[in-house]
């Protein structure tokens, strides 16, 4: 459940030819920046605007005029950025997304479809198609050691090199109000982490993150 192919439908982003490059989501992240420039250069001029230099915006896009954009960034066809948005900077922000009131992304991805509405923190991470962020969750995207981050996938440690790595979220996960995902934090497809929680390493696919050592398997309807 680690890798890009299965954890996101590149379908969905404009990012998708460029993640492939890539067996490990976290891989991406330190060329963020270069990729936005790239693909904002080449967007059509009909269907965006540059309305600052590397700032390209949707014609169909709302930004709340206290919202701020940093360069470089690409926000998508359809996507609201609301009151006092704050984008740093290295955000690729899909079609029909919500970046909301007092929201802070800093070097992301966000699929198509994403929904950050309301004070969250999503630095150094990929939030995949219509992935959810509740009211106050958060990632945490340096260890209060500051040493290099590793992803801990059961009795297995990957080395990733990376000092700053928040989350890696696939496609519709549902993250619960107030919770924070720890450095390194792995979910995997369809599963929903259960608000307040504290979330660290790999979350299988199709699950239910009630705490640390109580994590259920969906039951399927039929």
């Amino acid at each position: 459940m680690l890798t890009i192919t299965e954890m996101y439908d590149l379908g969905h982003t404009l990012a998708g030819e460029y993640l492939k490059g890539f067996t490990y989501p976290w891989e991406a992240l330190s060329g963020i920046k270069e990729m936005i420039i790239a693909l904002g250069e080449k967007l059509d001029k009909e269907e965006y605007d540059e309305v600052s230099p590397q700032v390209w915006v949707h014609k169909s896009a709302t930004v709340f005029p206290t919202a701020h954009l940093g360069a470089p960034c690409i926000i998508g066809a359809g996507t609201e950025v609301r009151h006092c948005a704050f984008i740093r900077g290295s955000a690729l922000v899909g079609e029909n997304c919500v970046v909301g009131n007092s929201v802070e992304l800093k070097n992301v991805i966000l699929f198509d479809n994403v929904q950050t509405p309301h004070y969250n923190y999503v630095g150094d991470s990929i939030l995949g198609w219509y992935s959810h962020m509740g009211a106050g969750s958060i990632t945490s995207n340096v260890k209060s050691d500051k040493t290099l981050v590793t992803v801990k996938n059961g009795s297995e440690t990957i080395e990733t090199g990376a000092k700053k790595f928040g989350a890696m979220i696939a496609d519709h996960v549902e993250v619960g109000c107030n919770s924070v995902l720890n450095p390194g934090t792995v979910i995997g497809r369809n599963t929903n982490i259960y608000p307040l929680s504290c979330v660290r390493g790999c979350i299988p696919a199709n699950s239910i993150f009630k705490a640390r050592c109580d994590i259920v398997e969906k039951r399927q309807d039929i």
